[in-house]
């Protein structure tokens, strides 16, 4: 019981306030932005929020159930978790598979359905963790670095690209790429690959009329008459709800654009929401947040001399970070829609259960640092202080 209850760092602490914070705040969010959809599809107001709530309870246990293994666990079953990951992924090709907004990779299990790929970015960045740990001393050569990172890699990441979710595969991309450079990979190396993937990017694109459009549309700027009515429909939308909030924003639960104007309003535009309904103030709010989560983990991240820790430590955060960051740009119109979610804050069980479990993989690297720190203390014992001696006086 002393060890269930025993003081964990400030940085512990740290990651997991914030991270409770934006999952309470998320469910207000989710709340205020999904009543309107939730009533035209299934009659019920609250039927999102339910279910998102049901998601937050599960996934917070999991999350503080996660924090209490040691690395050694995640770094011996993490090609485990990798295979099992992409063996869930392969689903979404059969008859459990389901399609929304043009993209397959969603499994139907009963009443409820589940995002695969959601598990494969945990699984990918444990293994890349332990891959480019038990390597390290092999990783000045490039053909170390590519086997078997770029095979495993590119399949995992092949597969999320066959069902058509380009979002994700993006996330995915960006989370290689940074568990390599953190791992101390050499630049021309990581910029070799970079350009690689520029290429195979631009092929996949071009070979889709429907993303061509989308990116042509995006880069005039979301002027024309027709691509309003397309393409640019909801990143337009988005702006609007943005503008109408102002500085303090029209008040909780009072966004006109949730009545059906803006498409995945709970989903991937609910940082619009959290813009039209708080305000400016609401949206530097949840920014700051998200600042204050990446200090958290680069000071766990700046703990460890551990390799897979380290490399584990940073994918996770790139995948947090960096998806917020996309998730608002996107939002903004700084880039085209790509469908990803605000971790933490959006509808999305899968992605919240795959976000706080990842979490907890970090807190547990946090609380192993803490538990070397005690059992390196050296506590000696109180050294008694002698009193002087006086000499005795001379006889007079």
């Amino acid at each position: 019981m002393r060890r269930l209850f025993a003081a964990e760092s400030p940085d512990y602490f740290l990651l997991l306030g914030v991270t409770l914070f934006l999952v309470l705040f998320g469910l207000v969010m989710v709340l205020s932005s999904s009543t309107i959809s939730s009533h035209a599809e299934d009659g019920d107001f609250f039927s999102s929020a339910s279910r998102q709530g049901l998601y937050a309870l599960v996934g917070i246990p999991l999350m503080l159930i996660a924090s209490r293994f040691p690395p050694s666990f995640w770094r011996r079953w993490a090609w485990t978790a990798l295979l099992v990951a992409m063996g869930l992924q392969m689903l979404v090709f059969t008859g459990l598979g389901v399609e929304a907004g043009g993209n397959r990779n969603w499994i139907a299990l009963g009443g409820f359905t589940a995002q695969p790929s959601e598990l494969v970015k945990l699984a990918l960045v444990v293994w890349l963790g332990s891959i480019l740990a038990t390597k390290q001393s092999l990783l000045h050569d490039w053909k170390h670095v590519f086997l078997p990172v770029g095979p495993v890699a590119g399949l995992a990441i092949g597969l999320v690209l066959m069902g058509g979710d380009l979002g994700t595969a993006s996330i995915l991309l960006t989370i290689v790429l940074g568990a390599l450079f953190f791992a101390g990979i050499r630049l021309r190396i990581i910029g070799a690959a970079i350009a690689v993937i520029a290429a195979v990017a631009y092929l996949f694109t071009s070979n889709s009329a429907s993303r061509t459009m989308r990116i042509d549309a995006w880069l005039s700027g979301c002027t024309a008459q027709e691509s309003y009515l397309d393409f640019c429909y909801q990143t337009v939308h988005g702006w609007w709800a943005l503008a109408s909030g102002g500085v303090f924003g029209v008040g909780l639960g009072q966004s006109k654009s949730k009545w059906l104007w803006l498409p995945a309003a709970e989903n991937d535009f609910i940082f619009a929401i959290i813009g039209e309904e708080l305000g400016l103030v609401g949206a530097v709010v949840v920014l700051a947040l998200f600042v204050v989560l990446a200090v958290a983990f680069v000071r766990i991240l700046r703990s460890t001399d551990d390799v897979f820790e380290r490399v584990t430590t940073s994918g996770i955060m790139i995948w947090v970070i960096g998806q917020a960051f996309v998730n608002i740009a996107v939002v903004l119109g700084v880039l085209p829609v790509l469908g990803v979610p605000l971790p933490l804050v959006s509808a999305g069980g899968s992605a919240l259960l795959a976000n706080l479990l990842a979490i907890g993989v970090v807190l547990s690297f946090a609380r192993a640092r803490r538990s070397d720190d005690d059992n390196g203390r050296v506590n000696p014992e109180p050294v008694p202080v002698a009193r002087p001696v006086r000499a005795p006086r001379a006889a007079r």
